[in-house]
């Protein structure tokens, strides 16, 4: 069986905590800020985790993380 390549964009969007969940970060943080609302900024700082339908299709572009 030959070494599977992993994903390289997607290695540096998520990670995956010891718990097998994919983290990644949350959307809208990076630019036009100011006509975002406090709130919404200040939550968009805290890390999201993917749904589980979706973790799979992950873990399968990052086999050894």
């Amino acid at each position: 069986m030959p070494k599977l390549k992993t994903h390289r964009g997607a290695a540096k969007r998520f990670q995956v905590t010891g718990t097998g969940r994919i983290k990644r970060k949350r959307p809208g943080h990076s630019h036009l800020l100011t006509g975002k609302s406090r709130k919404r900024k200040r939550q968009q700082r805290l890390p999201d985790y993917m749904h589980e339908v979706e973790t799979r299709k992950i873990k399968r572009l990052l086999p050894y993380l």
